[in-house]
């Protein structure tokens, strides 16, 4: 399989074609990256069938010792395994690996959140995507951060990871749910 950033040479009708006021920032935004082509900073990879597959955002690509994996196709692993309701995951700074992926889960009703777990949904990622992806940490948490439209605050999992400290959280919709994070994501041991 073949990966990399989606380019597009030829625009259709209804692309974005400017930023209004400011012409030099709509070209060295999406025009100067590769000549003559069009990238908006979406990722993709080729699969052997003949398929494209969109990984998302390249700014949500981690770059695990030299490949690069979609945090959303790591994330679809860890939720098609039966235990898991939802999950969230980040690259965070590693020594070894340039960046370690870490995995924030909720579990659904009578699932325990064990070591036990926790190993099988590494082996479960590692078999559907391959050992690279294996999640080096993952929390299980009874919540993850949201706004309160729902969308997961992502980058302040990641401080949460890498124990930076965090700003305001008091417009989370959830944000109670933050200190139960840093307590759990201290706690949990790498693999």
């Amino acid at each position: 399989m073949k990966g990399g950033y989606l380019a597009i040479k030829k625009p259709w009708p209804s692309m974005l074609r400017t930023v209004f006021g400011d012409e030099k920032r709509y070209i060295d935004t999406y025009w100067s990256k590769y000549d003559g082509m069009y990238f908006a900073g979406d990722g993709a990879k080729y699969d052997d069938d003949g398929y494209f597959w969109l990984l998302g955002r390249v700014d949500d690509v981690m770059n695990i010792s030299g490949h690069r994996i979609s945090t959303a196709e790591v994330e679809s692993a860890l939720v098609a395994h039966e235990s898991v309701a939802e999950a969230a995951v980040i690259g965070r700074a590693d020594e070894i690996s340039g960046e370690a992926i870490a995995a924030f889960v909720t579990l659904i009703g009578g699932f325990e959140g064990n070591e036990d777990l926790i190993s099988t949904l590494r082996q479960h990622v590692s078999d559907k995507i391959g050992p690279i992806a294996k999640p080096k940490s993952i929390v299980i948490t009874n919540d993850l951060p949201k706004t309160r439209s729902g969308k997961i605050m992502r980058r302040l999992l990641k401080d949460i990871s890498e124990e930076r400290k965090l700003g305001d959280v008091t417009t989370l919709a959830n944000a109670d749910i933050v200190s139960e994070l840093q307590t759990r994501s201290s706690e949990s041991s790498d693999e």
